[in-house]
């Protein structure tokens, strides 16, 4: 995929729970993984104010100005640092053939150093 901002959440739930269809697993285990340092899975609510609010809380945990080692090197350590904390991965229930998230959970990928052109997911779907 490709991310337009420094900080974006992208929503990956269609994806994911397409994935999980195709398949053919009834019941298990969806991991969604970012193969990026400077990205983090997520699961909350799909609402603007929300993805609003998790992009500020992110800047002011993890601020660019910080005086981070790393940015000696490469001057986004805020960006690997959030991303360690966040973590990249979640996992989801899958339960009749469907991912079993809450009435209001979605799948975002949290771009933290954007823009990039191209940015991966992988999604493993285990079960039977």
């Amino acid at each position: 995929m490709e991310t337009h901002d420094k900080r974006e959440l992208v929503d990956l739930t269609a994806g994911v729970a397409e994935a999980v269809k195709e398949s053919g697993v009834k019941g298990g285990i969806c991991v969604v993984y970012s193969m990026h340092t400077t990205g983090a899975i997520i699961i909350n609510e799909n609402e603007e104010g929300l993805l609003r609010d998790v992009l500020v809380k992110v800047a002011e945990d993890f601020p660019r100005r910080g005086t981070w080692l790393h940015n000696l090197v490469d001057d986004n350590a805020q960006s690997h640092l959030a991303g360690a904390y966040l973590g990249p991965s979640v996992t989801v229930p899958v339960e009749g053939g469907s991912l079993a998230l809450g009435e209001f959970q979605s799948v975002f990928f949290l771009e933290l150093d954007g823009p990039r052109p191209e940015r991966k997911v992988i999604v493993e779907i285990v079960g039977e």
